[in-house]
């Protein structure tokens, strides 16, 4: 007969087993730097010092180690993911679990939008004194042009408030590219369903409202060579959530055969025929197969353009999937991250008298926050 003790000392000596064998497993299995599936580097093992020790840094950091690192980790946060996901959670991670596989970003409500404007119109003012044109396109993400797919009660900051007050508080012409992404949602997906992005056909509605504000004829969709790289791409948003069976994403690039381009990366050196770099389809980050990632400066040129005008193009991240688009309309593009491009615009446009058309284009969600339009001026 099995007595109540003899129970709790088998249970006792599994748990004892199987801490032992887990805490192996930790000290003897290979470690990881980066974990693809969270898109982020993995907590390095704190150095011991009488300092952290007292402030209380290495303990915080040594059991950031130890979650990190956790035998099977990717599996059991995936678990954890999905068993929360199947009991009714419609937000992890801060992000919406939404209708139609979309995971959504929340919009937050903005704390710098007056610092935004101002720094507008110093460029503004900047730009004035010059023969260039100047404009501004916000662009609303998904939380926004697909507000139907949201969680019953999820909780709605207004983008297109912000957007407003930006758009009447700067002189700055804008290009409202709302209306042509409510038009274009009948024509296919817009937002990656994993990604913050918007996608290829999304940003080609934005150049077609860019088209429509400048008086440029649009080379229709069907002119082009169409090509989907990669239906195997896991974006930003799958990386917080951590439903490693969600469903994934494709990646669809647009060629045009009238275009020759010369495309220059200031910063690396590198130049290219392409837009595209294909090689980031081996990688998590396939997103960068636009533009070839993040540079401070890129220089593109069309030799077969023809229109002689320069157009200076400030930006975030959306609107690397627009250029080949914009590519075709003029002689010459430089694309600027302000991010990382410390010298400021304003100089740039100073020393090249050849610029006559400038546009400023920025993502509501990352707006807010990103360091990139205080760079600007």
């Amino acid at each position: 007969m099995i007595t109540e003790t003899k129970i709790r000392n088998i249970v006792t000596a599994i748990l004892c087993i199987g801490i032992l064998s887990l805490s192996i497993c930790l000290l003897l299995l290979p470690k990881k730097d980066f974990s693809e599936n969270e898109n982020r580097y993995l907590t390095k093992f704190p150095i011991l010092s009488v300092k952290n020790v007292l402030d209380g840094t290495y303990t915080a950091s040594l059991s950031d180690w130890f979650a990190d690192h956790f035998p099977q980790r990717d599996f059991f946060v995936g678990l954890k993911s999905q068993t929360e996901i199947l009991s009714g959670r419609k937000e992890i991670n801060h992000i919406y679990v939404a209708k139609d596989d979309y995971l959504i970003e929340p919009y937050a409500p903005p704390q710098n939008t007056q610092r935004i404007i101002d720094t507008l119109n110093r460029f503004y003012k900047k730009v004035s004194q010059t023969q260039a044109t100047i404009n501004l396109m916000l662009v609303p993400t998904a939380v926004t042009i697909h507000k139907d797919l949201l969680p019953q009660n999820a909780p709605a900051s207004n983008q297109l408030e912000t957007v407003q007050s930006i758009y009447t508080g700067t002189e700055i012409p804008k290009i409202d590219c709302m209306d042509s992404l409510i038009a274009g949602i009948s024509q296919g997906q817009l937002y990656y369903r994993t990604d913050h992005h918007w996608t290829t056909l999304g940003a080609y509605y934005g150049y077609l409202a860019f088209c429509e504000a400048k008086n440029l004829e649009p080379v229709p969709l069907t002119s082009l060579q169409k090509q989907t790289v990669t239906e195997d791409f896991a974006g930003t948003l799958y990386s917080k959530v951590n439903d490693y069976n969600h469903k994934k994403d494709s990646i669809t690039v647009y060629t045009n055969p009238e275009d020759c381009l010369t495309v220059t990366y200031i910063d690396s050196n590198e130049v290219s025929d392409s837009l595209y770099n294909f090689d980031y389809l081996t990688e998590k980050d396939k997103y960068s197969i636009f533009l070839n990632n993040i540079h401070s400066l890129i220089e593109i040129e069309n030799q077969t353009s023809s229109s002689e005008d320069v157009l200076m193009l400030i930006k975030d991240s959306y609107a690397n999937s627009m250029v080949p688009f914009l590519a075709h309309h003029y002689r010459k593009i430089y694309v600027f991250d302000t991010r990382y491009y410390k010298d400021g615009p304003s100089s740039f446009l100073s020393e090249h008298k050849e610029i006559n058309d400038i546009l400023l284009l920025y993502n509501m969600n990352t707006l807010d926050t990103d360091s990139g339009i205080r760079g600007i001026y």
